[in-house]
């Protein structure tokens, strides 16, 4: 597969999100430690594993990648622990973020990542054989379904999506929220999705997605889709 040489350096293009880039997360992905939190308008806190994504891929994520086929796009990939542990396999694989922190980290672990967002025009369109949307990706953009309708176009015929989802069966929500460390000020507002499983699969079908699998594991659960 062809692609555009991945570097940490690479300007944010227009669809990245400040948010990411704000102070907090970068001190938290520099440190390898929170505390860290999504925020919503309301006081609510959602705690963000900082520690677990800059360590290296544990045995739940190991599960996941032995079932990736073909090259990866690790969508929102963070500080890289999947990127590098497929590299590691020999996959193919190259991460996106909006943080410049993240790829920078990513790209110092031996990865390859490029500065985008995933509704930003990206190598390899319609060529990749799977892509990830860990540690609840699948919330970027806050909107679901329009990231879905995003991927099969990034996706070769057939190709395989895997997304992590809330453990809770019921959660469906749509917010704005801040990242924030409770200590300096947050970074600015962006609309995120928090969802279970099966609201993940409700919004497939709406996307014209159909379900491959779903498991749990420690834990943690996932479900893998095709486009249609």
């Amino acid at each position: 597969m062809s692609t555009t040489t991945p570097v940490g350096r690479q300007r944010a293009t227009a669809g990245s999100d400040p948010a990411w880039s704000a102070d907090p997360y970068a001190d938290a992905l520099h440190t390898g430690r929170g505390p860290l939190f999504l925020r919503r308008a309301d006081g609510w806190l959602l705690p963000l594993d900082v520690e677990r994504w800059c360590e290296e891929a544990d045995a739940t994520d190991l599960d996941v990648l032995r079932r990736c086929e073909g090259p990866v796009l690790d969508v929102g990939c963070g500080p890289g622990r999947m990127v590098a542990a497929l590299g590691d396999r020999g996959h193919r694989a190259l991460g996106i973020d909006v943080s410049e922190a993240a790829v920078a980290h990513t790209v110092g672990r031996g990865g390859q990542a490029l500065l985008r967002s995933v509704f930003d025009p990206l190598p390899g369109s319609g060529r990749w054989g799977t892509a990830l949307l860990m540690d609840g990706n699948v919330g970027i953009g806050g909107d679901p379904v329009a990231l879905l309708h995003r991927l099969a176009l990034l996706l070769a015929p057939g190709g395989l999506l895997i997304a992590e989802t809330v453990p809770g069966p019921d959660v469906d929500e749509r917010a704005l929220v801040q990242v924030t460390d409770l200590h300096g000020p947050p970074g600015p507002a962006f609309p995120w999705a928090r969802v279970g499983t099966p609201a993940l699969l409700h919004h497939a079908r709406t996307a014209h997605w159909r379900t491959d699998e779903e498991w749990s594991t420690n834990g943690r659960t996932f479900a893998a889709l095709r486009p249609t």
